[in-house]
């Protein structure tokens, strides 16, 4: 549909982004790119290889995981991304992949301590792990559930997803999201490298302290903060 062209654009180029940036092996991953005005978003179908994609290939998904235009079946995700899209109003895509240092982090089931400056520039807090799904998520709707163990997790915790853009699902892997693809693509390589640096962090010293509250702050402001001075006016 002549309509949905520039989304389907969008996530292609956006899902073009994940092996450029060595954030997926073979299909581990996807992006999809929202509208919330019509209520849809694009995403990537499921099992195709990056370097075969096209923008027809896309699909196009409403709110409730309803397919709307497409010959391609959507990514097996799917209804995750559904499910944040009609229950968080202020993103416009989400990535998931199983990039190794997250991945690994998730596996572990731990949240990623906030150890450098490299952290606090885009968080003040640890990147937070959310427990494995219950076996009865796991065994009902699997893949709705993965959305509703995000979003309870952030309410639990009472967190605010338009500061932190970022998750781990424990023993599966990371999510990010963003006001648009590229933030969200942003984001996963981001907690990628944040990830890997904290691992290496521990091997070297297993003891290591968290970065003291006045480094965050001074970071995260800088960046971030009312009267922030990184970057271009």
């Amino acid at each position: 549909m002549k309509q949905f062209k520039s989304l389907k654009k969008e996530c292609l180029k956006a899902n073009q982004q994940l092996p450029a940036l060595g954030l997926v092996l073979f299909t581990f991953g996807n992006v999809s790119v929202a509208d919330h005005k019509q209520k849809v978003f694009a995403i990537k179908p499921s099992g195709v290889p990056y370097p075969k994609l096209t923008s027809e290939s896309m699909v196009i998904v409403d709110f409730d995981g309803h397919i709307l235009d497409g010959k391609l079946r959507p990514s097996s995700d799917t209804k995750t991304h559904a499910f944040l899209y009609k229950n968080w109003s202020k993103i416009g895509s989400i990535v998931h992949t199983h990039s190794t240092f997250a991945t690994a982090w998730a596996q572990a089931q731990r949240e990623i301590p906030i150890y450098g400056t490299t952290h606090a520039d885009h968080l003040t807090e640890a990147v937070p792990c959310a427990p494995p799904m219950s076996d009865e998520m796991i065994k009902g709707d699997y893949e709705t559930e993965t959305g509703n163990q995000i979003i309870s997790y952030f309410i639990e915790k009472k967190l605010d997803y338009q500061e932190i853009e970022m998750i781990l699902i424990g023993n599966h892997a990371p999510f990010t999201w963003g006001k648009n693809s590229q933030k969200a693509l942003y984001n996963a390589a981001v907690l990628e490298e944040i990830a890997r640096m904290a691992w290496l962090t521990e091997q070297i010293n297993p003891t290591s302290p968290l970065l003291k509250e006045a480094l965050i702050k001074k970071h995260f402001d800088r960046k971030h903060g009312p009267d922030s001075y990184y970057g271009q006016q």
